[in-house]
């Protein structure tokens, strides 16, 4: 009887992250992306602007592993709406990003919005 009983709260807490998983990913190492079927509507513009503008320096795959584990990669960081903020200052600032303050406001308003859904 205890092990049926540890069983079913084992599927249960299984089917329960699963269920819980609101930002979907597609593919895996350096080629791991949000799925852009999970992305809202209002926020698809963004995500294009995300796609095509951030990956000239950096893969996506740094960006989901930040998003899903709030830190970054490469500094361990808190990866956060304050840490999105910061990103977005320092993304506009560098010369070779090629983005406009626009751009940034997008792919912080996208990063938020994922940040969000992933601390549900």
């Amino acid at each position: 009887m205890r092990r049926i009983v540890l069983l079913g709260v084992l599927l249960l807490l299984i089917f329960a992250s699963l269920a819980e998983a609101r930002i979907k990913v597609s593919g895996k190492g350096y080629l791991m992306n949000f799925d852009p079927a999970s992305i809202p509507d209002h926020l698809k513009v963004s995500y294009d602007i995300m796609s095509r503008k951030c990956v000239l320096c950096h893969t996506l795959e740094r960006t989901v592993i930040a998003v899903q584990t709030g830190r970054a990669p490469i500094t361990g960081q808190p990866f956060d709406r304050q840490a999105v903020k910061a990103y977005g200052i320092k993304m506009l600032n560098k010369s070779n990003s090629d983005m406009n303050r626009q751009e940034i406001k997008e792919i912080v308003m996208l990063l938020n919005y994922l940040v969000d859904e992933n601390s549900r």
